[in-house]
């Protein structure tokens, strides 16, 4: 039976924080391992061309972040046991072509869903300018199998969620993703190996090598912005999401999209209608002309 959380240990643990300086070419490794260039119907030159480059507001996820640090020892966590349950951003300064951001990641909230249950976990992450102007915010949690009994309370502080209207979706878009997807995704900072070798994806129960949570939504972020604001990346500037089931690298990602003024609700699946690997997503988007 796996041990409860080590609560003492994880909240005295110092997330390092990270200052990133990154350019054009990490703005298109990042396009990339989030798919840009694979849809053939669409033109995303401006995803992994410098000139003129857009850079993908997902790509706050993996800026001024020390990648997976749950697998540092002196965490307290075994990092094989976490599962990605929701993830939220927000982008406050539109992101450049290339800067220096710092990023600020720490624990906000723990939760026990009893013994030999789930702990819920949830750390927020600021990504400044070095002058202090903040860019965007994140926020995630995730699920350690079994770690539960610690005493805690049951449940995090409740977040606003999305819920799916009950009629048909305005937009539905259609992504594809390559066999080489989550090895792509993995040079923009997340080396879990969970997401490349063979042998780490079957020991926790996965046929083979599963995709990134982050690049899950960094292809539904895209789909978001080519069927509800008109290509323009700068324009989604807040998404949340749950994630439901994994995507493995060559599945197509098709996202269910309904719209509302400048807030859009969202369901992703894998492979047609094959299984739901988002849900409940909300985004909020800038108008044209607003």
């Amino acid at each position: 039976m796996t041990a409860p959380l080590d609560t003492e240990k994880l909240l005295s643990y110092r997330i390092p924080q990270t200052q990133d300086d990154y350019d054009p070419r990490d703005v298109i490794i990042y396009a990339l391992g989030v798919g840009a260039g694979l849809a053939s119907e669409i033109d995303e030159t401006s995803l992994v061309f410098e000139r003129n480059l857009q850079v993908l507001p997902t790509m706050a996820l993996v800026l001024g972040t020390p990648g997976f640090w749950a697998m540092d020892p002196g965490s307290g966590l075994d990092w094989l046991l976490i599962l990605h349950g929701e993830q939220r951003l927000k982008i406050h300064t539109p992101l450049e072509s290339a800067g220096t951001l710092i990023g600020t990641t720490r624990v906000t909230g723990l939760a026990d869903k009893g013994p030999g249950k789930p702990a819920l976990i949830r750390a927020r992450k600021e990504v400044r300018t070095l002058s202090g102007v903040l860019v965007a915010e994140t926020s995630e949690i995730w699920f350690v199998k079994g770690a539960g009994g610690f005493g805690g309370e049951r449940s995090l502080p409740v977040e606003p969620h999305s819920h799916i209207p009950g009629r048909d979706p305005d937009f539905a878009i259609s992504l594809p993703t390559s066999l080489a997807q989550a090895a792509i995704y993995r040079l923009s900072g997340d080396r879990n190996p969970l997401h490349i070798d063979p042998e780490t994806a079957a020991s926790v129960g996965f046929e083979r090598p599963i995709l990134h949570g982050l690049g899950t939504m960094g292809i539904v972020g895209r789909a978001l912005m080519h069927a509800a604001c008109g290509g323009v990346a700068s324009a989604l500037h807040e998404m949340n999401v749950r994630f439901t089931a994994p995507v493995y690298p060559g599945d197509t990602i098709n996202t269910h999209i309904w719209q509302d003024g400048d807030t859009l609700h969202f369901r992703a699946y894998r492979n047609g209608l094959e299984q739901c690997v988002i849900d409940n997503g909300f985004a909020k988007i800038s108008l044209p002309g607003a």
